[in-house]
């Protein structure tokens, strides 16, 4: 039996992901701070349903916490770490920005400090397709440079790969960075889209959208990513003998270090989007276009290739499909 430690477990994939992990029989242990970034009731009603399994094991623990983060890892002994703990969201870290240091930088340090001392056989951390900012070549490659974030959110995803691979060079830990983009499903965050989305239209309420509609999405439902998530936790990062420092290659090392897009491959406008949740609420949506947001990009969009080379990975959920599945999941809990 596997033990799998998953930080920000009772998050959306972090949920997800352990629920995945404890159907094929590992062994979870889940970390989370239940901070109210977002209503903190969803968080304990995803949580309650792995504390109905008995191969879970919750700790609420902050990452920033350096004593009790050792104390975690001197304890159990995990043979995989999972890091999905994150201050997420873009526009937040415009109004916040010490909560994203604090989270992503001190919490991310103290993760690999804990897979050094513990012998941690493979550790794979979420990073986001944030880290493309200023990129315009599509579509977006691990093999390409990422040195111009457009938002600190971005620039601590940026900093998380760069500080995992500087343990995997020092102490040799196989580290797998995964970029996620634009995930929805089930269970998914209230900050997001198709949550918002969905609350405004069923309260008769109008939704904001930006850059006139004019933006395209890799939206990635939240079964695929899971499956990505297992299938890159299987495949330890060996090094590349290929890699030459003369034309380094960012998403390879000649360490035990390695990165994924985890993405749809196919980029949706956002109006065809809305227009799918329209169809499946039933409803119009009463519309306020506006103009693009600071930190924000027209247009991401996954190459998947690498992925799908090494670990057979392969997006199968359309966005109809994902979005009907959503508003399924939203009016069950909600009752509407």
């Amino acid at each position: 039996m596997v033990k799998v430690l998953v930080t920000g477990a009772a998050g959306f994939i972090g949920f997800h992901l352990s629920q995945r992990l404890l159907s094929r029989g590992d062994r979870v242990v889940g970390l989370d701070n239940l901070n109210h970034y977002y209503d903190v009731s969803l968080k304990q009603a995803r949580l309650s349903q792995l504390e109905e399994q008995a191969n879970f094991s919750f700790y609420k623990l902050d990452l920033t916490d350096t004593d009790g983060i050792k104390q975690l890892f001197t304890e159990q002994k995990f043979d995989i770490v999972v890091n999905l703990a994150a201050q997420a969201g873009v526009r937040h870290s415009l109004e916040n920005p010490h909560a994203y240091i604090n989270s992503n930088l001190v919490g991310f340090i103290n993760i690999l400090e804990g897979c050094r001392h513990s012998q941690v056989k493979h550790l794979v951390f979420a990073s986001s397709s944030s880290v493309y900012g200023a990129n315009t070549k599509i579509p977006f490659s691990v093999h390409d440079n990422v040195d111009h974030p457009i938002s600190l959110y971005a620039a601590t995803k940026k900093a998380n790969e760069l500080m995992a691979h500087t343990y995997s060079h020092l102490y040799g830990i196989p580290t797998t960075g995964l970029r996620f983009f634009s995930v929805y499903g089930p269970w998914g965050r209230p900050d997001m889209a198709l949550f918002i989305f969905t609350k405004a239209i069923l309260s008769g309420q109008p939704i904001d959208v930006f850059n006139q509609g004019k933006m395209r999405r890799d939206f990635t439902y939240i079964d695929d990513i899971v499956a990505g998530i297992v299938k890159s936790i299987e495949k330890v990062p060996t090094p590349n003998p290929g890699w030459s420092g003369n034309t380094p290659d960012p998403a390879t090392s000649y360490v035990p270090y390695k990165l994924y897009n985890i993405g749809n491959n196919q980029p949706v406008e956002l109006m065809y989007f809305i227009e799918v949740l329209e169809s499946c609420l039933g409803i119009k949506a009463q519309k306020n276009m506006l103009p693009m947001q600071p930190g924000d990009v027209p247009i991401n969009y996954a190459d998947i290739d690498d992925i799908i080379a090494d670990v057979g990975f392969k997006p199968n959920t359309s966005i109809e499909e994902g979005i009907k599945k959503f508003v399924d999941w939203y009016r069950s809990y909600y009752n509407c």
